[in-house]
């Protein structure tokens, strides 16, 4: 059972005092911190070899094991057995670091210390020797805090410390800290710990306290710690008083106020059949447990990254936490493009929903978004992939024309190969291509289309932005779009009669010459410029305008 400290209250009546798990399960030993071997490995070679640096830096997010680490290393050095990576866990030295009341181990909060006084004053006791144990320890937590003069003032005592002084310093934020610090110290980055590393240490937790649970709660709790050992046996805890002793499901989805994920599959199921009022209905029944609509729109956007990896590594949905059979279902249902459609919607949906009306209004406009967006054919059906490895087979879509929104196109999604030079570049923008490719491609004009072969041709003076691997990339990108059977041509030469020499480059050029056309036409008519024309001789430099963006 959870463990209790028994203390005396001044009527000499016996009171239990809880502690916390993240206390009571604290690693004792290098062998029982999860998930930091790198680190682990590095410190007991150094302690067995006995090549002990005299500063240490230990960095990475919250509750990873950064000061438990530094404890370790305290413990491992003043363990009256002698130094070791296997401290005896008995001495007194070694239970009076895990009690906290080694008086050689010095901890600092510099959060709370900042000022160079507070320094200058621990300073001046690194001098001595120590009291108790063969080192004495100075474990500085989130060492990033310390002021400038702080640090200016302990550079030289970390550099040379007497022989008997070490260092152990922890911060979550070492961008902070002045590289002079960091380098002198061994520097030790801890990770962010994986949910399922988590979830078997709070199941291995449970199993020893004999806490009645459910395992499908255990990954919740994982999650939500978000890679923090500390944070997740905090939440631990939170959830046995929230379910009264016991750890249940409905009682941890209740407390982190996460939703029940056979909901976010109906939401997947009324996309793939283009059911809006489906999707409504299973809307309305979540708003009814008062959802937090960004972590629905995050478990959605989980649901389809799992569909998505189960498409190309069958089998992968297993360790996602998600019901397998869905996610394959959803696999052979949903086309590679319409995944990742869904979800940079779902990941775009979380960034707008602070500007909506209401947060339901605002998850109902995305997910609307997605069916009015779905790669399909005014009133038809689409044929899915029956298999995750197969190109998904395509209705012939009709592209819808791109409206016009203060005087430049909104290029709207199209699943057909462009037949004419306009449906060229209005395809381009929305290839995934960067860098030189997109160079390449906006210097292209169109030629025509054979069979399902693009035909381009490179406008001239362009010849060194065509390489291999750039056209490679552009045949990649249209594949991805179109499907594996599209092939790519680029030819050279100059403009004829067989196509008209336009590219998107040359559009682009030409937009904006004019727009800075009409910026150096409205500084010309602006009465203040001219004001200051007729007063003053003063004239606009032409080439520092800009026109506005």
């Amino acid at each position: 059972m959870p463990a209790r400290v028994a203390s005396i209250t001044h009527h000499g009546a016996v009171r239990l005092s809880y502690l916390v798990l993240a206390r009571k399960w604290r690693p004792k030993v290098f062998g029982e911190l999860a998930g930091q071997d790198h680190v682990v490995r590095a410190l007991s070679n150094a302690l067995d070899s006995g090549r002990v640096h005299h500063a240490f830096l230990f960095t990475g997010t919250r509750g990873v094991g950064k000061t438990t680490i530094a404890r370790l290393l305290a413990k491992a050095l003043n363990c009256d057995t002698g130094v070791s990576a296997q401290p005896c866990g008995i001495c007194a030295a070694c239970r009076e670091i895990d009690e906290g009341r080694f008086v050689d181990l010095i901890e600092v909060d510099a959060a709370s210390r900042t000022k160079v006084e507070d320094t200058r004053e621990m300073l001046e006791n690194v001098q001595y020797a120590p009291s108790r144990g063969r080192y004495k320890v100075y474990l500085i937590d989130e060492v990033h805090m310390l002021s400038g003069h702080s640090f200016n003032a302990f550079l030289k005592t970390l550099e040379e410390p007497p022989p008997h002084v070490k260092f152990l310093l922890a911060t979550t934020d070492p961008q902070k800290l002045p590289i002079t610090v960091v380098s002198r110290c061994l520097q030790f980055h801890l990770k962010r710990l994986p949910i399922g590393l988590i979830t078997d240490r709070l199941a291995h937790i449970l199993h020893a306290e004999g806490i009645e649970t459910e395992p499908s709660a255990l990954p919740l709790i994982a999650r939500a710690a978000d890679g923090s050992m500390r944070d997740g046996l905090s939440l631990l805890d939170q959830a046995l008083v929230f379910g009264a002793g016991r750890i249940g499901e409905a009682d941890v989805r209740s407390m982190l106020g996460t939703i029940d994920r056979t909901h976010v599959a109906r939401l997947v199921d009324s996309l793939v059949a283009g059911d809006a009022v489906s999707m409504l209905e299973t809307i309305r029944a979540l708003d009814e447990q008062a959802p937090d609509y960004d972590r629905v729109l995050t478990e959605l956007s989980g649901l389809l990254q799992r569909v998505a990896l189960e498409q190309f590594v069958p089998g992968s949905a297993t360790e996602s936490g998600h019901d397998p059979e869905v996610v394959a279902r959803l696999a052979g249902q949903l086309a590679a493009d319409e995944i990742q459609l869904y979800y940079q919607m779902a990941i775009m949906g979380r960034r707008d929903l602070p500007l909506a009306p209401d947060p339901r209004a605002g998850f109902e406009m995305a997910l609307l978004r997605m069916l009015a967006f779905r790669p399909v054919a005014p009133g038809s059906e689409p044929t899915r992939a029956t298999a995750p490895a197969a190109a998904p087979t395509r209705p012939v879509a009709v592209p819808r024309p791109a409206p016009v929104v203060g005087g430049s196109k909104v290029h709207s999604v199209t699943t057909v190969l462009p037949t004419s030079l306009e449906g060229w570049l209005a395809l381009l923008p929305g290839l995934e291509l960067g860098g030189a490719a997109h160079q390449l491609a906006a210097n292209c004009t169109w030629l025509g289309l054979q069979g399902s072969v693009v035909r381009l041709r490179l406008e001239p003076g362009k010849e060194g932005l065509h390489t291999a691997q750039m056209e490679e990339r552009m045949q990649q990108a249209l594949q991805r779009r179109f499907g594996a059977a599209t092939g790519l041509s680029i030819e050279h030469g100059v403009a004829g009669a067989e196509a008209p020499s336009d590219t998107l480059a040359q559009r682009e050029a030409r937009a904006a010459a004019q727009a800075l056309a009409a910026a150096r036409a409205a500084l010309d008519a602006d009465p203040k410029v001219m004001e200051l024309g007729e007063r003053f001789g003063a004239r606009v430099a032409a080439d520092t305008i800009q026109p506005n963006r």
